[in-house]
């Protein structure tokens, strides 16, 4: 019987043409994977070695672990009002370096819970927790977790700086699983507590235990543990000197996820809540009073070998008296600052004897720690005119001698008094009590030049002067306080001062290390020219140009304006105090037609008046009375103060000072 025949469908028959294509694509397909499969091989070993040069680069730029266990300190400064209220502090506070084992067993716990919940079971890095805060950022918007472990903030805080890049989180990271490998977890929460910053200047636990609770860390509750370790967020927002509701808010949540972690039950978290903590009285410092407290810190090694001490510094500033100087600088800034295009101010007042009450170096320290009242060096205008004058007396001038107002030239100079005329002929006094500058050039060419740069020098200005006639008019740059420094002769008798703000300065047992019994320059001024001056600045107040700072007392003082309007001062003295207003703007802008005579004076009265209230009214320094008797022997001439002053004899005809030939 036949076999049947199979019949093909044409399109089912394979030809050979067919056959030999189909091999043909399975060979290339075999040949792409092969090719794929080594460029991939290939990448993978790119991306190694990059990587592996990488992780070398990045092991190669970590910083020094070698000496992790020695705990780095900054000795601590605390500076002291002349009251005895906390100014500010430098430096570090350090506890007590105490085991787990020591510690209260609530603190480690506390900080667990709140920290990193995972810590006994990770690595290093906590790959959950880091994915959580990223979806957690990523639906606020902005960053509300983060996803360090307390590994990884040991890590930052020790070895790295705060700056956020990719380069530090990589670096970070590696020193992370470098201190996982080195140390146990225990070994590495304690160094944690015992390092961290907690605020108020405190580093671990212990000195935060004793800063906000009196107490160590030893015997810490439940509740203080969970305040202590609320501080890891945010040591400044939380911190209880600064905010205790907030501190209290955080404490709760602290004490909530500690009930979460399964540390503590509900019914101890309550009992927490309910008895509360007793906080400690924090001292609170003065922002204002930093500008002091810089200047002060910055000298501390010129009176003592701090070496490796904790020390207390007593200073000699008045906390009233610094309120009151900074609410007059905020004042006039507040209320004619944008009008009269002023941004900044300063103030300084001290005692006659040069001890500084008050220093405002600026309107806002947070915003700018430098300070105008010893850093900025300006032209002060006319108010280096007094120095002018005593030299000037001390040429032979007397305060009735008379001058002339008129046009002079000094070379191709021509100076120009600022109210635009000439007066003509007036008093050696009334010259500096109206601040006329032509009268100024005449006395520095009757008295020389170099003898004003030594009489300004002798009385305690100490920035360089160029001993040329511009002089006279305050072209030369001083600072404010050594120009205060430079007016308490006037106001003593004639006794060069030295500014100081330090009294005294104990290390940590109480010991003395430094004590100030009394310095300055000695005899700078003749009591008689002391009281000649004081004199002729009592009348710039009286009917001169700073009117707008008269006091119900007696007073003295003198005016200064720069060229443009770039500067505006007021240094003036009571029997009490010497004190100097300083107005302008940081970049040497002009300001709105401001001279001294207008809002520094004006600031200058401010102060005063609220810095002497409760003060005995008391004359300004006079001529020394002579001995019993003399007074009858020689009377004191009718002609009056100064025709007595010098040599009881009448007045002179006046002398016409050599004028100068030029141009008007």
């Amino acid at each position: 019987m036949a076999e049947p025949k199979i019949r093909l469908d044409p399109a089912d028959r394979i030809r050979p043409s067919s056959r030999k294509g189909a091999s043909r694509r399975r060979t290339g397909r075999r040949r792409s994977s092969v090719r794929a499969g080594k460029l991939g091989i290939l990448l993978l070993l790119w991306v190694g070695i990059v990587g592996c040069g990488l992780l070398g680069y990045f092991a190669l730029t970590l910083p020094d672990t070698s000496e992790l266990t020695r705990a780095e300190r900054r000795p601590s400064v605390t500076i002291l009002a002349a009251d005895g209220s906390l100014l500010t502090t430098f430096g570090d506070l350090f506890g007590q370096p105490l085991s787990l084992k020591e510690m209260s067993p609530y603190l480690p716990k506390a900080v667990v819970a709140t920290e990193d919940r995972r810590f006994y079971s990770h690595f290093g890095v906590d790959p959950i927790g880091l994915g959580r805060a990223v979806f957690a950022n990523i639906a606020a918007g902005h960053i509300v977790q983060g996803g360090s472990t307390i590994t990884q903030q040991l890590a930052k805080n020790l070895f790295l700086t705060p700056e956020r890049s990719l380069s530090r989180k990589i670096q970070e990271t590696m020193l992370a699983l470098w201190l996982e490998h080195r140390f146990t977890k225990n070994q590495i929460l304690e160094i944690y507590l015992n390092r961290v910053y907690l605020g108020a200047g405190t580093y671990g636990v212990d000195a935060a235990a004793h800063r906000y609770f009196n107490k160590s860390a030893r015997q810490a509750s439940l509740y203080e543990s969970a305040a202590i370790a609320g501080l890891l967020k945010a040591p400044t927002r939380f911190n209880p000197a600064r905010d205790r509701e907030k501190a209290a808010e955080r404490t709760a949540q602290v004490l909530a996820k500690m009930v979460e972690a399964g540390f503590v039950t509900s019914s101890q978290a309550m009992a927490a809540l309910s008895g509360g903590g007793s906080f400690a009285t924090v001292p609170v410092t003065r922002p204002g009073a930093r500008y002091f407290s810089d200047w002060v810190a910055e000298q501390l090694g010129d009176f003592a070998d701090t070496g490796n001490r904790d020390l207390t510094v007593v200073t000699t500033l008045d906390p009233r008296m610094q309120a009151q100087g900074e609410a007059a600088i905020a004042e006039v800034l507040g209320r004619d600052g944008a009008r009269m295009a002023v941004s900044q101010g300063a103030l300084v007042a001290m005692a006659p004897d040069g001890a500084v009450r008050a220093m405002v170096g600026g309107r806002d320290y947070g915003q700018s720690q430098f300070n105008r009242a010893t850093q900025a060096q300006r032209q002060p205008g006319s108010a280096f005119k007094p120095f002018v004058y005593l030299a000037g007396l001390e040429a032979g001038i007397r305060p009735t001698d008379e001058f002339i107002d008129a046009p002079i030239r000094v070379g191709t100079w021509q100076p120009r008094d600022y109210i635009g005329r000439y007066q003509g002929e007036m008093t050696f006094a009334e010259g500096l009590a109206q601040s006329v500058n032509t009268i100024a050039v005449q006395v520095a060419q009757r008295a020389g030049p170099r003898n004003v740069v030594a009489v300004a020098h002798r009385l305690g200005i100490a920035s360089a002067l160029t001993p040329e006639m511009s002089l006279a008019l305050g072209t030369n740059e001083v600072n404010l306080l050594e120009l205060v420094s430079a007016f308490a002769p006037f106001a003593n008798g004639g006794n060069g001062v030295w500014a100081h703000g330090i009294s005294e300065i104990r290390d940590s047992a109480g010991k003395i290390v430094f004590r100030r019994n009394g310095s300055g320059l000695g005899q700078v001024v003749s009591p008689e020219f002391a009281v000649a001056m004081t004199e002729m600045l009592s009348a710039v107040i009286g009917h001169g140009t700073g009117r707008s700072a008269a006091l119900p007392r007696p007073a003295a003082g003198k005016t200064g304006t720069t060229q443009d309007y770039r500067d505006a001062w007021f240094i003036g003295y009571t029997a009490d105090l010497v004190a100097g207003v300083w107005l302008g703007n940081d970049d040497n802008s002009p300001m709105n037609k401001v001279t001294g005579g207008s809002l520094p004076a004006q600031t200058w009265r401010r102060f005063m008046l609220a810095a002497t209230q409760g003060m005995p009214v008391r004359p300004l320094p006079s001529t020394p009375s002579p001995p019993p008797g003399v007074l009858a022997a020689a009377p004191p001439h009718p002609g009056g103060f100064f025709d007595n002053l010098f040599g009881l004899f009448r007045p002179a005809p006046p002398q016409e000072p050599p004028r100068l030939r030029g141009g008007p």
